[in-house]
């Protein structure tokens, strides 16, 4: 039977259970009450720009009319001047035309104020109220969204409890029947003494013995032993009956645990990102639109006030959504960091916290995980089209959001008229029909968003219970895909650098320098695996000159290669002692405190790295190009190559992650051994060899600048003897003043080797330094 105790400690971990779910909960009321709070300011804030720009309409509008009665004073006192002649005379006159082109400056200045005033009230204002209207709505329905994700994540943790009270119950029955069980057992053994003591009986023995035998036992009946064994095999089948549901019940109850750690970490870290995406869906675009029409209108009224107008300026080309989803983040961080991970509960003495694989259930998990892969490729491929519709839909919800209408230059152009000008932008701007239609094509394509993103989101969701099931019997029945770590086991074989990262890096180079968004910009997924399954087999597909290969797709390979490591590329061990030296303003300061820092790491390790971050430096000289400067790629790589450890603030973290692999790809090769102190394969730059090719698809060569207190360029033509002419192969631009500039095929004069890389000569008469790789020399 239970003891007490152990019927204690059942109830401590329900009660546990149960408290845990408690601050959950008040967590989710909490997050929904600081989003009302975030729509109540915004509201409050829209409603006060309103009512600055309907008062400074006001102000506008005074000082147009005093303007316009000041210009009209001075203008009725000219025009009744009794000498016309003389006033004719008198025009011609520098005086009095500085005069009268002070009264009409003052009468223009009086129009451009009366067009302020027109665009404060009929076009800014208006703006404001838009903004106002559409992010209640907006926040209406993300918060629908918001209540139904969380709805759903309650009942998933109810049935976790439900899962767990079933275990509980089962468990309690196999205690209960092996209890059982060992009573019978020891009611056999008993009978069993009885009946050999009877069976003493039937030998000879003294009167005075078989008194004795005789008033210590009854005879024993038949029926009574074969009673006694029938209950013991009925109880011995109940046992085993209990025990069989016991683990199923304990195997049920973990892949619950499994997927309800998923769906909270899910909810926290993906869906509340979502749901405040949502919210500022439009809202920091429009609130830019209405913004950028006030400063247009400034601007153009009075020039002197730019410097002013800067300041305001800079805070609306700063509006950026994400930027202030993560201040939000940060700020209420107790409300959005996910909860601690929900422990397996022992229950009375059962520590076996994982599950049972063995017969008769392995079968019956095989089959369970195949069907849970079959249901899963499923639910992706439609989940990923769901994915594609709704990325769309957003991208047309950001063009509406986004059109560039708050240009208000023409309302400035003045003609010889004097007639008071009023604003047309503001009337063609908010035409009836116009606006109407624009209106309702922005809220059906905003309800067709949220239609796909509810589809998306309860997708993902199901997707995350399932693969969390997934992983966790596959784990269980050692049948875990290994393959993703296929090229490090290849590393440890010998192989320098995996085959994988060098025909990714080789093809990016060769084709894709001046892909806008590389590495940023999500490729096919099936591509991707198809790629990837390629290289597992220990073939190439890359190989060769063909360019068929979508871009993206290689370049999400190489990054998936890394993210699959089963450590991260920068090991935890030197987390805390490189990201320290972020607070260090000199970058060059932060390249040698790395140097030092990566020191400890094994030789092939800081291979890899040397040969990566030479490719990444390469590829961000083409960043006006691919948008792909060395900050871009490090937010893309950064999350990859070094993992945060637990119990540190992720998104504090993860931007000093992003700076420091910044710093390295600018300092690479200030941080890195050299071949000469560390032998192994190293980047290079396609074509700066010998066998550079002379196609219009391949690279210009890359030299390195020699420093300058190595090379002193200083050269005449007539201090020089015998000169070596040379023609170019490309065109090249120098980077500094120090560098010549010049076309494929011109001729330039040589006078000495500055280093392996360079030449001092002179081009179309001006002295500079060549370099070596560009140019095809004539006469040594």
């Amino acid at each position: 039977m239970t003891s007490p105790a152990k019927f204690r400690k059942d109830k401590e971990i329900v009660a546990e259970y149960e408290t845990q779910v408690k601050e959950i909960r008040a967590q989710l009321v909490e997050q929904l009450k600081c989003l009302d709070q975030q729509c109540e300011l915004r509201v409050q804030l829209l409603q006060d720009l309103q009512d600055f720009f309907r008062k400074k309409a006001e102000i506008e509008m005074d000082y147009s009319r005093n303007m316009e009665k000041l210009a009209e004073r001075f203008l009725t006192k000219t025009r009744s001047t009794k000498d016309h002649l003389l006033k004719k005379e008198q025009s011609i006159l520098s005086p009095v035309n500085c005069w009268n082109l002070l009264l009409l400056q003052v009468k223009r200045e009086s129009r451009d104020h009366a067009t302020l005033s027109d665009l404060y009230l009929n076009n800014i204002i208006p703006r404001f109220a838009q903004i106002s209207e559409d992010s209640g709505r907006l926040f209406k329905k993300s918060k629908e969204v918001g209540v139904q994700l969380q709805e759903d994540l309650m009942k998933v943790l109810n049935e976790l409890y439900s899962v767990m009270k079933t275990y509980h119950m089962y468990n309690t029955d196999s205690i209960n029947a092996e209890s059982k069980l060992k009573e019978a057992e020891k009611q056999e053994e008993k009978q069993m003494g009885r009946s050999s003591r009877q069976d003493d009986r039937q030998t000879p023995r003294s009167p005075d013995t078989l008194a004795s035998i005789k008033a210590d036992d009854k005879p024993i009946r038949r029926s009574s032993v074969k009673k006694i064994e029938k209950m013991k095999e009925k109880r011995q089948a109940k046992y085993t009956e209990n025990k069989l549901k016991a683990i199923k019940a304990r195997n049920e109850y973990l892949l619950a645990l499994e997927a309800t750690n998923g769906c909270v970490f899910k909810y926290y870290i993906h869906d509340l990102s979502d749901i405040i995406d949502c919210c500022d869906l439009g809202y920091h675009a429009s609130l830019h639109r209405a913004l950028r029409t006030y400063l247009s209108a400034e601007q153009n009224v009075e020039v002197s006030k730019h410097t002013g107008l800067e300041t305001l300026e800079g805070a609306a080309e700063s509006l950026e959504p994400n930027g202030d989803k993560q201040k939000l983040m940060e700020t209420y961080n107790n409300v959005f960091c996910p909860p601690a991970r929900f422990d397996f509960q022992s229950h009375m003495g059962d520590t076996m916290g994982v599950m049972c694989a063995q017969q008769p259930l392995e079968s019956e998990l095989l089959q369970r995980c195949q069907q849970l892969q079959s249901r899963l490729s499923t639910l992706k491929i439609e989940n990923e089209e769901v994915k594609k519709t709704m990325e769309a839909t957003l991208s047309t919800i950001q063009d509406m959001v986004t059109v560039e209408d708050y240009d208000v230059s023409d309302c400035f152009h003045h003609s010889n008229s004097m007639e008071s000008v009023k604003s047309t932008f503001s009337e063609s701007y908010l035409s009836k029909p116009s606006l109407a239609k624009r209106r309702a094509n922005q809220q059906e394509t905003e309800q067709f968003y949220f239609t796909k993103l509810k589809e998306f989101l309860e997708g993902r969701n199901l997707i995350t219970k399932l693969d969390a099931k997934h992983d966790l019997i596959q784990k269980t029945i050692g049948e875990s895909d290994d393959r993703r770590n296929s090229a490090v086991r290849k590393q440890n074989t010998g192989e320098a650098i995996p085959l994988m990262v060098e025909s990714c890096i080789r093809f990016i180079s060769r084709h894709g320098l001046q892909h806008e968004g590389i590495f940023r910009v999500s490729g096919s997924q099936v591509e991707v695996n198809d790629i990837k399954n390629a290289f597992e087999r220990g073939e190439d597909p890359l190989a060769g000159d063909q360019n068929d290969h979508d871009m993206d797709s290689i370049a999400g390979v190489l990054k998936l290669y890394f993210r699959g490591l089963d450590q991260a590329l920068f090991p935890k061990e030197v987390f805390h002692d490189l990201i320290s030296c972020v607070s260090m303003e000199s970058l060059q300061e932060r390249a040698v405190h790395i140097k030092k820092g990566l020191q400890s790491l094994p030789s092939q390790t800081l291979i890899i790295m040397r040969y990566l971050f030479a490719f990444l430096n390469h590829l961000s000289q083409y960043s006006e190009d691919n948008m792909m400067d060395p900050y871009n790629l490090a937010i893309c790589f950064g999350p990859t190559l070094m993992s945060v450890p637990e119990g540190h603030d992720q998104v504090s973290c993860q931007a000093h992650v992003n700076e420091l692999i910044k710093t390295i790809i600018i300092h690479h090769d200030t941080i890195f051994p050299r071949l000469q102190d560390l032998q192994g394969p190293i980047y290079i730059i396609p074509g700066a060899g010998d066998d550079f090719c002379d196609s219009p698809h391949c690279d210009p060569p890359l030299v390195q600048e020699p420093a300058p207190d190595t090379v002193s360029v200083s050269h005449n033509s007539e201090d020089e003897s015998d000169p070596v002419e040379a023609i170019a192969r490309f065109d090249y631009s120098g980077r500094t003043s120090r560098e010549l500039s010049f076309k494929k095929g011109a001729s330039l004069l040589l006078y000495q080797r500055a280093s392996d890389d360079w030449w001092e000569g002179r081009h179309n008469g001006v002295d500079g330094l060549v370099p070596h790789q560009y140019i095809v020399v004539q006469d040594m």
